[in-house]
């Protein structure tokens, strides 16, 4: 599929090379297109994209508070619809901490009333913008300030938090997991879910070079990995049934993943650590089993 020429979100941002995140904005911009209002919550986006007096975007933008993008949105929504628009399209965004911990009871909301608002979460799974602090969507043993590894712990001790479910379980329309490494797919379910009249959920997964511990270059194949090994899925769920499911020819390993990044690197030096390794792999061979991965 062939992206469109336009661009909403311009160059010129101080994001660092190879930011996933800015990517992944790029992306879902070029798919919502110019008659959109879009909403940013503090963070690595907002940060690196508007500041005062330059801007990085080419439609109207407003900057959120942490915790409320999906409020703001919500509130523009309901602003058009009171003056008879029903053609402008309202994107919220948010990273995964103001998304899936500081931003999760605003999008609740906005999700059970069922704004005709499309919510986008840039998962780079950390707190960039803070510290690299642990958040809500950070894996499994991934080393962050907060959760470093040392002689008792090898990393983040929680597992993931399932986002795409907790937003599907408000009786939504459309939910669906994205990657900067298919970008076509991306785009695909960004405008899928802004023409659907209702609220809708994409969360796409933004590798992050400063934070996971890579170089900037390696920005696509990280990401290609993650769907590569099972530990990122790439699907839709509309209506309730999943579909669109990436089915895997040749499932990797997740260690091919783990290994280029920092974040995990006391997994291969530790004492135990292949334990830990298999405990990631199961998590990976789960997903398979549930989604049907392996061809």
């Amino acid at each position: 599929m062939a992206l469109e020429e336009e661009e909403y979100f311009e160059s010129g941002h101080r994001a660092c090379a190879g930011c996933g995140l800015a990517l992944g904005a790029r992306l879902a911009m070029k798919a919502t297109g110019e008659d959109a209002i879009a909403t940013c919550s503090t963070g690595c986006l907002e940060v690196v994209s508007s500041p005062y007096p330059e801007s990085s975007w080419e439609i109207p933008w407003i900057h959120s508070l942490f915790e409320n993008s999906a409020a703001l949105g919500s509130g523009i929504e309901a602003g058009l619809k009171a003056q008879g628009n029903d053609h402008t399209k309202v994107v919220a965004q948010g990273g995964d901490g103001g998304t899936v911990d500081i931003g999760i009871r605003s999008l609740s909301g906005m999700l059970e009333r069922n704004h005709d608002v499309t919510y986008v979460c840039y998962d780079n799974e950390a707190y960039m913008n803070t510290g690299i602090q642990r958040s809500g969507s950070t894996p499994y043993d991934a080393s962050t300030t907060t959760s470093p590894p040392g002689t008792e712990s090898y990393g983040n001790e929680n597992r993931k938090k399932d986002a795409l479910e907790i937003a599907a379980a408000h009786g939504i329309s459309y939910v669906a997991s994205a990657s900067i490494a298919f970008p076509s797919d991306l785009v695909d379910k960004v405008k899928k879910a802004n023409e659907i009249n209702g609220a809708t959920y994409v969360q796409i997964h933004t590798p992050c070079p400063t934070g996971w511990g890579y170089e900037g270059k390696e920005t696509i194949e990280i990401a290609r990995l993650a769907v590569e090994t099972g530990l990122w899925v790439l699907y839709g769920k509309k209506d309730g049934e999943i579909q669109n499911i990436n089915k895997l020819n040749d499932r990797k390993p997740v260690e091919e993943y783990l290994k280029k990044q920092k974040r995990f690197k006391h997994l291969f030096k530790k004492e135990d650590g292949s334990k830990e390794l298999e405990k990631i792999q199961n998590i990976a061979d789960r997903n398979a089993e549930k989604f049907s991965l392996d061809k």
